[in-house]
């Protein structure tokens, strides 16, 4: 038999700019919804750690972050 003793993932996420916005209202957008997204990450009360946060030359957002798996256990990978 076999247990999951802990759990994370890693993933990258882009945050893009809308389309059909003007430019400037975009960025705004971007930089609500990344907010909202760790907000919700928080409210959530999920582990996560971010491993880098970096705003793109056309002001989209890439973030990669370790997150805790549904609700395992996150064991060493936070550290």
């Amino acid at each position: 038999m076999k247990r999951v003793e802990s759990a994370c993932i890693c993933q990258t996420l882009h945050f893009l700019l809308k389309e059909d916005a003007p430019h400037d209202y975009a960025v705004r957008l971007v930089k609500e919804e990344v907010e909202k997204y760790k907000s919700s990450l928080d409210r959530n009360h999920t582990k996560y750690k971010i491993v880098s946060e970096d705003t793109q030359s056309d002001g989209s957002v890439m973030i990669k972050i370790i997150k805790q798996y549904n609700y395992s256990a996150v064991g060493d990978y936070l550290d």
